[in-house]
């Protein structure tokens, strides 16, 4: 071959080369980038991975506080439930059950009728009105203990017991102190259940206290509350009270004469007033026992001697 043919094949040939080695040279470039691309996908979906593993292991601490929230909500349940009825202390809990069951069989309820006459000679008539109040037995032998307004100008005056047993009471056995608004006297019963009184001079503002009496004429009930105040000084009508324990507990028409106890089941006043207005609400009293006993002391005495 001369060399005119020679240089004619070489050129074709060198084309030919040097278009195959663009070409591989393209598709390397194509595919390094293809590499790199796949190379960063890989590191997002690793860290989308990461992210989602994070947002797994929260949401699973999610879902325990949950159990645990929902844990701690049913034990609240569980102790709201098994607290109803009851009050605090502020070191014990005391079940209001228990303190009525221990007090109303000491209770009782008074039934009064007072007979009014109007008018003279043959143009007189009488108007009988009837009164409920209550009252508390001081002594196993039938002794009773009241307000002095309860029994007030009555003409009768029945007693009913926790158990429904009533007795009318004998005015031979009636001695009041009209000025204090304590009365005592007897009905024809033993074995009675006779209340403990307490100690008015360790009574704290605040102090938990449940009233029993007839309110309302409806039976004796119970009604709790706390006292508001103590040593208290009001007047009903003309007639002015003292030393008397302010409660929140209601006291209502009829509850006069029965009991304010303390969470032990102790008397520590005798309920005989409220405050009754517009805009006005739990202010009612009781005569505190410290004060009362000397007053029932004393009348005991009386019909002691009688």
């Amino acid at each position: 071959m001369n060399n005119n043919v020679i240089k004619w094949l070489f050129i074709p040939v060198a084309i030919i080369m040097i278009i195959i080695t663009l070409i591989g040279v393209s598709i390397l470039s194509t595919q390094d980038r293809q590499l790199k691309e796949a190379a960063n996908q890989i590191d997002s979906l690793e860290e989308q991975l990461t992210t989602a593993t994070e947002q797994i292991a929260s949401l699973k601490n999610d879902i325990s506080s949950l159990k645990s929230l929902a844990n701690s909500v049913a034990s609240l349940e569980a102790a709201i439930h098994n607290l109803d009825g009851q009050i605090s202390t502020g070191t014990t809990l005391v079940n209001i059950a228990d303190v009525v069951n221990k007090v109303k069989s000491g209770v009782v309820a008074i039934n009064t009728t007072v007979t009014y006459t109007f008018g003279w000679g043959s143009f007189a008539y009488d108007y009988v009105t009837e009164g409920a109040g209550s009252g508390w037995i001081i002594n196993e032998n039938g002794i009773v203990v009241t307000n002095y307004h309860v029994i007030e100008d009555a003409d009768t005056i029945k007693v009913t017991l926790n158990n429904g047993n009533v007795y009318d009471v004998d005015f031979s056995t009636v001695f009041y102190n009209e000025q204090a608004d304590i009365a005592i006297f007897k009905i024809d019963a033993n074995n009675l259940a006779a209340l403990k009184t307490g100690n008015a001079s360790t009574l704290s503002v605040g102090e938990w206290v449940i009233a029993m009496g007839n309110s309302l004429d409806m039976g004796v009930s119970a009604k709790e509350g706390i006292i508001s105040q103590l040593h208290v000084s009001i007047t009903v009508g003309e007639q002015p009270l003292y030393e008397l324990i302010e409660t929140s507990a209601a006291i209502n028409s009829g509850n006069s004469g029965g009991v304010l106890v303390n969470i032990e089941g102790e008397v520590i006043g005798i309920t005989n007033a409220k405050i009754s207005d517009v805009g006005v609400e739990g202010m009612g009293y009781a005569i505190n026992i410290d004060y009362a006993m000397t007053v029932i002391n004393a009348l005991l005495a009386e019909m002691a001697a009688a």
